[in-house]
């Protein structure tokens, strides 16, 4: 059903104070969505003009706007938003290595303890520089073991395969309170033709990790050449196990070691780090707490939420949005971080803000989910808010420009809303969406949302490009 929707919440002003009122969809939207054979019940859509004054051309519109959607990364929208408000964009995580045992001279005789709090963005630099810091208090030897501290997440298993069956794609990275480099991994494979052999190396390297590369054919085009590997990772080998075609030349793979332990995972590439550091260690990982009597060493904080959160949206992380969710919840909660309690602290936010959370299902906060749900009048009215809040310069700076960067960088790049639009992109099997906010050449700001659930949902871009290029030219 097409609907006019009276403004709400934020913006009061009387219908008669509107250039133009708009009671159905624009017909180059409708257009293209008969050509993407995707019926209008599979469709949301909201639009709300942001302004307190003035003269929009465009009233609300909304299409199915109650109705609750799979919003796919769209839902980053409601965790980064939520998460500025109630952390704060100044919020950064800290990890911290304590020793516990005596050091004498250069060798510390005893355990180093890894403590982390789920920072989202503890890459392979920030590790390096964190262990200069460990070298720099006169530790090169440890007779000892490194312990890690994982308390500050809720331990519980995850599946990396539960979603799509694709355990190994780096967007199906699991959290983990020391969450090493997202846990990926860079694999470069070198075939030589000369002796018939493929070099595979990684970066990070895995140090007392033993490859074994794929064979090498000269048979067969280059297309697809990831199909013909099958990975298998345990806690001393990576097996590349396949045929690599000649005709691809060197390539590269991101890969997210799912049979890897964490644990097994940040060892490795602490042995590696600390051996160019000229450090040595021989001992094991264990997982444990820090003991009361460990003595700190160093501390490690992360950059300020307002820069993890322009991660998150311009490039659509989905293990760093699954860590901002869970830490969220921490700020009204005790004991380890979880989804749910992160969950619940959107929840409890976004009702204090008088916006209705009838529908709104939160899994994860990444939208790589088949469970959470939210209704484009949510999603919209939850714009509208960040919109007036303190925070709305760092929400929106975090989010993709059309044409210009981020997931969005190659769409619109030709068209009026090229540069004017900032927009959260959102796709999954069967589900493509955005929301964000379009500047209309008259100077008005619209909140814009448009979900699609539906089998040709991938057919659904031309649509979403013609709404935001409608939007901009009319609005």
């Amino acid at each position: 059903m097409l609907l006019v929707l009276v403004l709400s919440l934020l913006l009061v002003l009387p219908a008669s104070s509107y250039a133009q009122e708009t009671g159905v969809l624009p017909e180059p939207l409708l257009l293209e969505l008969k050509k993407a054979r995707i019926p209008l019940d599979a469709v949301g859509v909201y639009i709300q003009p942001l302004s307190r004054s003035g003269k929009p051309k465009i009233l609300a519109i909304g299409l199915n706007e109650k109705t609750p959607y799979l919003p796919a990364s769209t839902m980053k929208v409601v965790t980064t938003y939520s998460a500025l408000e109630i952390l704060g964009p100044a919020y950064r995580w800290k990890t911290a290595v304590y020793a516990k045992g005596s050091q004498n001279g250069d060798v510390l005789n005893g355990n180093l303890i890894f403590r982390g709090s789920g920072d989202p963005k503890f890459n392979l630099e920030s590790f390096w520089v964190f262990l200069r810091q460990i070298r720099a208090k006169g530790i090169r030897e440890i007779q000892g073991d490194l312990i890690l501290d994982r308390s500050a997440f809720e331990t519980r298993y995850f599946d990396p395969a539960a979603f799509d069956n694709d355990p190994f794609r780096p967007y199906n990275a699991g959290p983990d309170a020391l969450l090493l480099n997202h846990k990926v991994l860079d694999v470069t494979f070198k075939p030589n033709g000369l002796d018939g052999t493929v070099s595979v190396v990684t970066f990070p390297e895995m140090e007392g990790v033993t490859i074994t590369p794929p064979v090498l054919t000269d048979v067969g085009g280059c297309n697809g050449w990831q199909k013909g590997i099958n990975l298998q990772f345990s806690e001393k080998e990576a097996t590349f196990e396949g045929q690599y075609p000649l005709s691809c030349g060197d390539q590269n793979w991101f890969v997210y070691p799912a049979s890897m332990s964490d644990s097994a995972f940040f060892r490795s590439v602490f042995v590696s780090l600390w051996k160019e550091l000229g450090g040595t260690f021989n001992g094991q990982v264990k997982e444990g707490d820090v003991p009361d009597d460990a003595q700190l060493l160093a501390e490690w904080q992360s950059p300020p939420l307002s820069e993890v959160v322009r991660d998150v949206n311009k490039y659509s992380n989905n293990v760093m949005a699954r860590h901002v969710l869970m830490t969220v919840g921490t700020k009204s909660s005790d004991g380890p971080a979880s989804p749910e309690k992160g969950a619940f602290a959107v929840r409890s936010f976004l009702a204090s803000k008088g916006i209705s959370i009838n529908g709104l299902t939160i899994e994860n906060g990444s939208g790589l989910s088949r469970v959470e749900r939210i209704s484009p009048q949510t999603m919209g009215h939850i714009l509208a808010s960040a919109y007036q809040s303190p925070v709305m310069p760092e929400f929106m700076a975090s989010l993709p420009i059309a044409g210009m960067d981020g997931t969005l960088w190659r769409s619109m790049r030709q068209t009026s809303v090229a540069g004017k639009a900032h927009l959260k992109t959102g796709a999954i099997q069967d589900v493509r969406a955005i929301a964000g906010y379009v500047l209309a050449a008259s100077g008005e700001r619209y909140a814009v949302v448009f979900i699609v659930n539906h089998p040709n949902a991938g057919s659904a871009i031309k649509a979403r490009d013609t709404l935001m290029v409608w939007v901009h030219d009319n609005g």
